[in-house]
């Protein structure tokens, strides 16, 4: 992807990587609603944990000792700071599965893929990844992700509020949540990740040609041999399908 993306583009997805979760909580956007705090107050409601993420990063910034942004122009700059918005608010896990919907619709059309949403799939990605990292990984973030959730809710038990879905660690059976996250989640998001990347490098011969256009070259037959087409490594389907092997094994017993 080195001849589609440009200096500012990977600083800018690199960057929202790091920053993506500055100043988390350990709890949810839907706590925050429930407990009126004062981020849902700021926020409306919407995206309440991204938009601070973001807002604050950039905010710390204004301060001399982290002005890391000065060297860029003005245009640069306002470029950057959207791209990072972008980014960083697509990781709204409420966004989801209209955020796969929509990359799956693109990839399936003629045009070229938007780049802010193709870099916003990636940060996405990113962002739950661990399931698609060797399991000595997996797990150590699997136990720190799911203490984070069991402390969650034992707020909510203390406020009489109800336990949100994989908070109740008396109920919680954790291999079984990690295969359903995997199953349901991070699978189907590294499919279309990795048929994402694969569009753009190998991008088809008609795009940016109209449908009518009478010079427009025939789609291929499956049996024709692809010339020089980049395949695209997925290192990570081994790694869920190992996970959750791993996980079956520490499943109790079915009674």
């Amino acid at each position: 992807m080195q001849n589609w993306l440009n200096d500012l583009d990977v600083f800018a997805v690199l960057f929202a990587a790091v920053i993506h979760d500055y100043e988390h909580t350990g709890t949810t956007n839907n706590f925050h609603i429930a407990t009126r705090s004062e981020l849902a107050l700021v926020y409306n409601d919407r995206g309440v944990l991204e938009n601070h993420h973001v807002s604050a990063v950039f905010r710390l910034m204004q301060e001399e000792e982290f002005s890391i942004l000065t060297g860029l122009e003005a245009d640069q700059y306002k470029e950057f700071r959207q791209l990072v918005i972008d980014m960083v608010l697509c990781t709204d896990m409420s966004l989801h599965f209209q955020q796969i919907k929509n990359m799956k619709t693109m990839i399936s059309m003629p045009e070229s893929v938007d780049k802010t949403k193709a870099l916003s799939l990636i940060v996405h990605c990113a962002d739950i990844s661990h399931p698609a990292k060797e399991w000595s990984l997996h797990e150590q973030w699997s136990d720190i992700l799911c203490e984070e959730f069991f402390r969650q809710g034992d707020r909510e038990r203390e406020l009489n509020l109800p336990i949100s879905p994989l908070c109740d660690r008396n109920t919680v059976v954790v291999p079984q949540s990690q295969i359903g996250f995997i199953d349901f989640i991070v699978e189907p998001s590294f499919q279309v990740l990795g048929d994402m990347i694969e569009r753009i490098v190998n991008p088809p011969q008609t795009e940016g040609v109209l449908p009518t256009d009478p010079t427009s070259p025939k789609p291929k037959s499956p049996d024709q041999e692809t010339v020089g087409e980049q395949i695209v490594p997925r290192p990570w389907v081994d790694h869920f399908k190992e996970n959750k092997e791993s996980w079956s094994k520490r499943l109790p017993p079915k009674t």
